[in-house]
């Protein structure tokens, strides 16, 4: 009911966000708020979208806007965001930060082990069935990589829960548009562990282009508009070019207006960015510290020394953004020794010097992938914490040529576009159309073997979907001379447009290999005359997320009949049918022939063969679909499909299996239950030692001791001083049932006492509502009393049993009050009260009933209508009506008497209002006083 009472009954119309909720979805069992999760490397920002709340921040515990993304372990218990980073200072190995940058990486990455050589503190091990990172935690327990990120997305869905008050089941994730498949597969297995459905993975620059295009969106029209999006972060720096036009789509059958934005090119670097400032500063502090000599032992050997250095150069690389110079400073750093040291911006800018040359290289990248030059930019927008850094600025500012603008928030732009684009996904709410075309960074290609002449084979490359090719997109590829099950790797294609380090930051360039069975069983069941093979076809999808996946394999034949014969197809040629007819669009259908091994053919499935007629252009039965049309003895081309079973097995990073998930989804749920008994048993302390104080502290307030006898007193002042040394000695040990449990007891103790001080404050008021109500009947009382004594028996709306009822219950209540006033008083005030505010209440409920019952009557009565007088009798009365009306015409007039028909038979119509004198009468006339009192009532 409270969710229902927070949606609104009619349409909201927001300036940016048109929602629109659907009551069906909003029952106890449906969710309708949806969230969006910006994953970085370094921080988390949350956003949600609830009924009658467009888009804002969830908050996290300290009421800040993003979340640390730091999980530590320490004494079994979980802590995250700012608490864990407390304990990553004193516990660095117990602490995991910079999880997004290992993610779906076996352990030989070059990333990977970047980031052993980072952090040495952690102890690293493959797993043993993926060769993925794995936390040696301690002797028993490990965290994969997925389940620290799973906890994490946990911890965001809390955050969103408690923001947008009802469950929340959905979630659009923002994530580098460098990610590989194995990447992203791996953060939507970690979502799922969090018990969210991905609606979308979203690349980080489409959904800070999304959120700059929302609000901007009249500013858009036919002609396209080119910005740069230039985002440095914590671990890595993207450049993306991104235009912006009105284009025309037609969306269930009408023609629409919407605007677009397209992601044209992209430029990156994985391993630039905030962080590895960071560490370098770190790095300088701590020489600076060894060379002072103030103590034997190497700060660089120490992990805990090593982390508050950290700690200190991340908050110093923040202050010298905006100062010339600072103190860094710790106390304690090691061996109890302070350290203190000024640091200019000009040092730290020396530490980065080839860290900033490098700033220029994803904007040319980023302009070599889209074709494009400088000059058409309107904008270079800066996103990011790492472009406040004074250096990068200036770099960038000389290579782009053109002012940056500093227009959108750095820090929210992502999660408020995926939060948007979650909203649009989602069943429950309705959004401003704005599409979005994201495209693709690494090349899809797929290689097989195929005969060649001399019984010999080689290898064969088609490419399916190359560098910026838009997506989501369906890719059909043909092979037509394989009449045997055959296999055939997907995997990335040519990349020499990248850097050498960013093609091994790829790992392996193979994705799977997929193996087909039953190739000539399907191909048999369709031979003979007029049976031509249109060759084996697997179909591709890549999603909205950006992964590839393989929808399902087929053998396609085209058959002539005569009109009159309609084949019976097999129920598996029929499913491959049905499947395939999801496929007829704007995707593009690869080809591969022997005889001619390089052509491709990227037109559309359904496009013409030959003069035998169009592939798409005939049902499957071969019927002319105008059946007006009169039939004709032409032969028929149908297409038949047959179903091929394949099997996809991964040869890069393998994602968990339902065992590993099974595994991981029952070591979360113990973390979860645990922080739940955690919570539950806090609340429980931090109750009972709230009650006992606030126990003491009310006995000593002068109405609690008067309502309370001694022996109450006593007893209750004897339990909580009981109750205080048994929380001193067991107390933080106690479970939570067993805290609970000494609550109610304590509570059971006072509550007499509390009630009657209750029942004592809250009396006078009780009283004086009681004493309002008899008033305000006692008026009504009086009024309609008299009413019925003026009234006509036809006209009287209220009968003599009523009146007199409703007087004798004003009497009854004012008795009672007074007698029950005066018995309370001679109670003493420890005695448990007679005259009980549930007592005033229930009077007071009985007199206004009655009360209403005679209000309701007044509003519904209607006066009788008197029956119709005979006709002889209406005559007389109108012909004395008329002789009276002529009495009334003024003695000015020449000829009074006819002066009534002039004005009735031959006077021009008037427009202008009536003078007073001749407005007419008969509303008033004949009513009497008490007609006219009741109108008033």
């Amino acid at each position: 009911m409270d969710l229902l009472k927070r949606i609104p009954m009619r349409r909201h119309v927001f300036s940016l966000l048109t929602l629109t909720v659907v009551l069906n979805l909003c029952s106890p069992a449906h969710s309708v708020a949806v969230m969006s999760v910006d994953f970085g490397s370094e921080w988390m920002k949350v956003a949600i979208v609830s009924p009658g709340v467009p888009m804002e921040i969830a908050l996290n515990k300290e009421s800040k806007r993003k979340t640390p993304i730091a999980i530590a372990f320490r004494d079994g218990e979980r802590t995250f965001g700012e608490d864990a980073m407390t304990v990553c200072v004193r516990f660095p190995k117990n602490c995991y930060m910079y999880l997004l940058d290992l993610l779906g990486k076996q352990v030989d990455n070059p990333v990977v082990q970047a980031y052993m050589k980072r952090f040495p503190h952690y102890n690293i091990v493959p797993d043993p069935e993926r060769g993925t990172v794995v936390f040696q935690h301690d002797e028993e327990t490990q965290f994969s990589v997925e389940e620290l990120v799973a906890m994490m997305i946990t911890k965001a869905r809390e955050m969103a829960v408690l923001s947008a008050n009802q469950p929340i089941n959905e979630v659009v994730i923002t994530t580098p548009g460098f990610f590989n498949q194995a990447e992203r597969k791996a953060l939507v297995q970690a979502a799922e562990l969090a018990g969210l459905k991905v609606l979308q993975l979203m690349n980080d620059y489409t959904a800070v282009a999304l959120n700059y295009g929302i609000f901007r969106r009249k500013d858009f029209n036919e002609t396209a508009q080119y910005i740069m999006l230039y985002d440095m972060g914590a671990s890595s720096t993207s450049a993306s070019i991104v235009s912006y036009q009105v284009v025309k789509t037609k969306e269930k059958g009408f023609l629409e207006t919407n605007p677009q934005l397209s992601i044209l090119g992209v430029g990156y670097d994985r391993t630039l960015g905030g962080l590895e400032m960071q560490l370098r500063l770190r790095d300088y502090l701590a020489a600076k510290f060894n060379e002072m000599k103030k103590t034997k032992n190497d700060v660089t050997q120490n992990p805990r020394s090593m982390a508050k250095l950290f700690k200190e150069a991340g908050r110093l690389k923040n202050v010298l953004s905006a100062n010339a110079d600072h103190y860094a400073q710790v106390e304690g750093l090691i061996d109890e020794v302070d350290f203190k040291l000024q640091v200019t911006r000009e040092d730290f800018e020396k530490l980065c010097t080839d860290l900033f040359d490098r700033v220029g290289a994803p904007v040319q990248q980023a302009l070599k992938t889209a074709g494009l030059s400088m000059d058409i930019m309107s904008q270079v927008i800066l996103v990011g914490a790492g472009t406040r850094v004074p250096a990068v600025q200036e770099k960038l500012s000389s290579i782009v040529g053109i002012d940056l603008s500093k227009n959108l928030n750095t820090d929210e732009a992502a999660v408020f576009g995926a939060v948007y684009k979650a909203a649009d996904l989602s069943a429950g709410f309705k959004v401003k159309k704005f599409i979005t075309k994201d495209t693709v960074l690494f090349p899809i290609q797929v290689t097989f073997e195929r005969e060649v002449e001399g019984g010999g084979t080689r290898q064969t490359k088609r490419t399916l979907f190359g560098l910026m090719n838009s997506y989501p997109q369906k890719k059909i590829l043909t092979f037509n001379k394989n009449l045997t099950d055959f296999d055939f790797n997907v995997g990335y294609g040519e990349l020499e447009y990248l850097p050498p380090q960013e093609i091994g930051a790829l790992g392996s360039l193979n994705i799977t290999k997929v193996s087909l069975s039953g190739v000539a069983e399907a191909i048999g069941k369709h031979q003979g005359p007029g049976v031509e093979s249109k060759g084996i076809k697997a179909h591709f999808q890549m999603d909205d997320s950006g992964i590839l996946n393989l929808v399902n394999v087929e053998h396609v034949v085209e058959k002539t009949i005569a009109s009159e014969e309609e084949p019976e197809e097999s129920p598996l040629s029929k499913l491959g049918s049905t499947i395939s007819k999801l496929f007829t669009g704007p995707e593009e259908s690869l080809k591969e022939t022997l005889e001619k091994p390089d052509e491709k053919d990227e037109g559309k499935e359904g496009e013409k063969k030959d003069d035998k007629g169009a592939e798409g252009n005939k049902t499957r039965d071969g019927a002319d679909k105008d059946e007006n049309k009169p039939k004709d003895n032409k032969p028929k081309i149908i297409t038949l499909k047959e179903p091929i079973q394949s099997q996809e097995e991964p040869l890069a990073v393998q994602s968990m299996n339902e065992k590993l998930l099974q595994e991981a989804q029952a070591k979360i749920d113990r973390y979860n239950l645990n922080d739940e008994q955690k919570r539950r048993h806090e609340g429980a302390l931090n109750a009972l030692e709230s009650f006992v104080f606030e126990a003491r502290a009310k006995l000593d307030l002068k109405e609690y001791q008067s309502a309370a006898t001694q022996e109450e007193a006593d007893a209750i002042t004897k339990s909580c001083s009981e109750m205080s040394e048994w929380l001193e000695e067991n107390g933080f040990e106690a479970d939570a049932d067993t805290l609970e449990n000494k609550l109610k007891e304590l509570k059971k103790l006072t509550n007499k006492v509390w009630d009657r001080v209750k029942e004592h404050q809250e009396r006078p008021d009780a009283l004086a509502a009681l004493n309002s109500v008899i008033n305000g009947s006692m008026t009504f009382f009086n009024t309609i009393k008299n009413m019925t004594e003026h009234a006509t028996p036809e006209n009287a709306i209220f009968t003599e049993v009523e009146i007199t009822s409703l007087e004798k219950v004003i009497k009854e209540t004012e008795d009672w009050r007074v007698k029950a006033v005066a018995e309370q008083n001679d109670l003493p005030l420890n005695q448990s009260p007679k005259l009980t505010i549930k007592l005033i209440m229930e009077k007071m409920a009985i007199l206004d009933r009655e009360v209403k019952y005679l209000v309701n009557k007044a509003k519904i009565w209607k006066p009788k209508v008197p029956p119709p007088m005979p006709e002889d009798e209406t005559k007389e009365k109108t012909v004395n009506a008329t002789q009276s009306n002529k009495t009334d015409i003024p003695a000015e007039s020449d000829h009074p008497e006819d002066q009534g028909d002039i004005e009735s038979s031959d006077a021009p119509i008037d427009a202008s209002p009536a003078p007073p004198s001749e407005e007419p009468k008969d509303s008033t006339e004949g009513a009497d006083e008490d007609s006219l009192k009741h109108t008033e009532l």
